[in-house]
């Protein structure tokens, strides 16, 4: 009888909550206001040629890689930061390897580790979701060959230090450090500058937060073109479709459509902590464009009740660190305007008292 390979049958699997999705989504980062009006005028013009002929992704990644103020060889366009991970995994870890991994953060990191048959190690954020950098510096040893990390992570929004990440960096120079900065826009502090001046630096951005591409799949891994030309080894010739590549252009192109969506995210993001705050909820300062609460024994409640309403949140109960906690992510101002609103009157409808044992539990 044929059998899958050990490491497939025990990896842990995902199954994202995506069905029936109507309403305002505010449960998976997505930008809920839309692409930039270029991108929908370049679909209009998308004609049957385009989609008779295989993708050539070169001319967008010199484009891409313009845009980020990098050579074209440290730059590969891929199917969202996920296969962005996928290659990094396949092309530097095997079966005996392990891979540390911060927790709560991002669950496909931990998935495509076991996909090589690598061991993931997972550590514990710190008190508040802090970035454990000494444990981090404490576990690496000749096993480790990939240590990944989201900046801003996500589900908590927390942020590391510039120079906590260069100490990783500097502290692993035999394994594939993989900074994973998705949402970079709402955040401002990269290590792109550092591309071409650390080996074993990987960095990946995904097009599907701000920019409003989560349906088109595209994202970008930045390397030393060395290590990139590696990858590519690992990665198809024709990964990412030829309409992402035909719009991403017309994406990066529009800044004042990002410039403006990124602030009113800011706004958004300020306004729902302002409010947690005053009505006493524990909630983590964030630097992403969502915010983590904990709402406790209400959180089930709260979840279903909003849903009937036409807003959509993410109940995050089952991540690490996380029992009680939801994750609402920030659209427009006017989104946030509506959001706001609904918060109280929902936290009436279910009962929640307003004080600050009743979240903390």
């Amino acid at each position: 009888m044929l059998e899958p390979r050990t490491a497939v049958r025990t990896m842990k699997e995902y199954h994202p909550p995506l069905g029936g999705r109507k309403g305002l989504r505010l449960d998976f980062n997505e930008n809920s206001s839309g692409c930039s009006p270029r991108v929908l005028a370049r679909l209009q013009q998308i004609d049957a040629e385009l989609l008779t002929k295989y993708p050539e992704r070169d001319s967008v990644e010199r484009t891409t890689a313009e845009h980020l103020g990098l050579a074209p060889e440290q730059v590969l366009l891929t199917n969202g930061v996920d296969e962005a991970i996928h290659l990094v995994c396949e092309t530097y870890l095997e079966p005996g390897d392990e891979a540390l991994i911060i927790v709560p953060t991002f669950s496909m990191y931990e998935i495509y580790v076991q996909a090589t048959g690598a061991t993931p190690v997972t550590i514990q954020a710190g008190e508040d979701f802090a970035f454990p950098t000494q444990s981090v510096l404490a576990a690496i040893n000749a096993n480790t060959k990939l240590i990944a990390i989201a900046n801003p992570n996500n589900p908590t929004g927390s942020a590391v230090s510039r120079s906590d990440l260069l100490r990783i960096v500097e502290a692993a120079p035999n394994a594939a450090v993989l900074v994973d900065e998705a949402y970079f826009d709402f955040h401002g502090e990269t290590l792109l500058d550092q591309i071409g001046r650390r080996d074993n630096l990987f960095l990946a951005r995904t097009f599907s937060k701000a920019y409003g591409l989560a349906g088109l799949r595209v994202g970008v891994l930045c390397a030393t073109a060395s290590q990139m030309k590696m990858v590519k080894r690992v990665a198809s010739p024709y990964n990412v479709n030829a309409i992402a590549l035909a719009c991403l252009a017309e994406a990066l192109a529009d800044r004042d459509y990002l410039t403006n969506y990124a602030a009113q995210v800011r706004r958004g993001r300020a306004r729902l902590e302002a409010e947690f705050a005053a009505l006493g909820f524990r909630y983590w300062p964030s630097h992403a464009n969502f915010v983590l609460a904990r709402f406790g024994e209400f959180r089930q409640p709260f979840v279903a009740e909003m849903r009937r309403r036409g807003i959509l949140v993410r109940d995050r109960h089952s991540d690490p660190g996380c029992a009680g906690c939801v994750r609402i992510t920030i659209g427009t101002d006017e989104q946030t305007d509506r959001l706001l609103r609904e918060l109280r009157e929902v936290l009436a409808a279910i009962g929640w008292i307003g004080t600050r044992s009743e979240v903390s539990r």
